[in-house]
């Protein structure tokens, strides 16, 4: 008797929850070619709810109660879309989204990029992770947590010349990219890293591949390739001051700006920055300056963007090392500079300095003909131009094409003296 009682129930009790949840079905497609949408992403807003569209585009939502419901409709290289549909709706509800007004400036790197099938090894450090540790010390030190990479500090606080090693090979065998533009030296293969002070500041992310690596540009990757990326395009407008202070007298100045995408198509960027230190060796002071500026025009299909910065540098040179003798009693000894007077005092060159300016243009234009095919060029051009400074003593005046000095019946063919030497590359 119970049993009939609950069926009955039951049957008077389900039609009426069925006609309280609705289904809701519809497709998705492209607006340029009404083609349908796999995979794209239906969501009920404030609720949990949500699909993917079907090989064909298709969708449904099941357990929909009756009323107004907003849809949140989002596929990657389209323009995200809300609409209001009421339920119950009998008739399917046909989407339709647009291309993304702008391309993402991603693609001017994407050919230096491994992923998951590519063979070889790599971290991906994002511009969120390098802010938090960038308080002025330069890019080997920030990338110093990724496995197989050891550093080193000439005035050992992380600030002026600083170097990396990725499985053991030094930077003459990595290859280095900022935007897919090489930083490599031409010459030696090098990367001088105080050259291009606060360039952390500037970074969306940054690859590093290690052993031998993605080289598409530059010298070839024996012992790893980093791979960098500066900030891409940011919709809205911003200025931001930030100044960090620490050991050794560590002062990192940054003052940075944005305009936001002004008329749907611009947008403008730069930088200033400057950090000064101690450094932790003795004299190895830093003086670094640098800026960046950034400018670009997103079309529909076309990108064209123009970075330009630059890094000036003043560094007590640090450049020999401390000596074994002096590792146990003193290790912050620096040799350079040092000298021994007439009345035999220990004295230091004051202006024992390197000296030097790096300024970086790049031109990148990049423009899709259709979903499939996309078109990449960069044009760059790298200035560099200093002198470092030195005291030498007992120096031949031979070794600089200057002849000995006569006086009387004495030859001097030795003196102490003060050398600068350029580059201007």
């Amino acid at each position: 008797m119970f049993r009939k009682l609950v069926l009955n129930a039951l049957c008077i009790i389900l039609p009426f929850m069925a006609m309280g949840q609705q289904l809701l079905s519809g497709r998705v497609l492209d607006g340029a070619d009404q083609s349908p949408l796999p995979g794209a992403n239906i969501a009920v807003k404030g609720t949990f709810k949500g699909v993917f569209t079907s090989s064909n585009g298709d969708f449904s939502l099941a357990g929909l109660p009756v009323g107004e419901h907003v849809l949140q409709v989002t596929f990657l290289g389209y323009e995200s879309q809300e609409i209001t549909v009421r339920t119950p709706k009998a008739e399917a509800l046909i989407i339709v989204l647009q291309r993304s007004a702008t391309l993402t400036s991603e693609v001017v790197v994407v050919g230096l990029r491994a992923d998951s099938r590519t063979p070889a090894t790599f971290t991906n450090v994002s511009g969120t992770q390098i802010a938090r540790k960038n308080l002025g010390q330069d890019i080997p030190y920030l990338l110093n947590m990724t496995p197989s990479l050891v550093v080193t500090s000439d005035a050992g606080a992380g600030v002026g010349y600083t170097w990396m090693n990725i499985r053991g090979s030094d930077n003459t065998r990595v290859n280095i990219t900022l935007n897919g533009v090489p930083l490599n030296d031409a010459e030696s293969h090098g990367v001088w890293w105080v050259n291009k002070p606060d360039l952390a500041s500037s970074l969306e992310n940054v690859q590093v591949q290690r052993g031998v690596g993605l080289s598409t540009h530059g010298a070839g990757a024996f012992g790893a390739t980093i791979n960098m990326t500066t900030l891409g395009l940011r919709e809205n407008a911003h200025a931001e001051l930030e100044s960090s202070f620490g050991s050794f007298n560590t002062l990192k100045s940054t003052a940075s700006f944005g305009t936001g995408l002004v008329n749907e198509n611009w947008s403008f960027d730069g930088r200033l920055s400057r950090i000064v230190s101690d450094g932790y060796v003795d004299r190895a002071t830093s003086d670094l300056r640098s800026f960046y500026l950034s400018g670009g025009y997103y079309g529909k299909n076309t990108i064209v963007r123009a970075v330009v910065l630059s890094g000036a540098e003043t560094t007590y040179q640090a450049w020999n090392g401390v000596p074994s003798s002096k590792l146990l009693t003193n290790r912050t000894y620096n040799p350079s500079g040092r000298f021994v007077d007439n009345l035999g005092v220990t004295r230091y060159y004051e202006n024992e300095t390197d000296n030097y300016q790096q300024d970086h243009y790049q031109l990148h234009l990049s423009h899709s003909f259709n979903p499939h095919t996309l078109a990449n060029v960069s044009l760059f051009y790298t200035r560099g131009r200093g002198y470092f400074e030195q005291f030498r003593d007992n120096e031949r005046f031979s070794r600089y094409g200057l002849p000995n000095l006569v006086i009387g019946n004495q030859t001097i063919s030795r003196t102490d003296l003060i050398r600068r030497r350029w580059l201007d590359n």
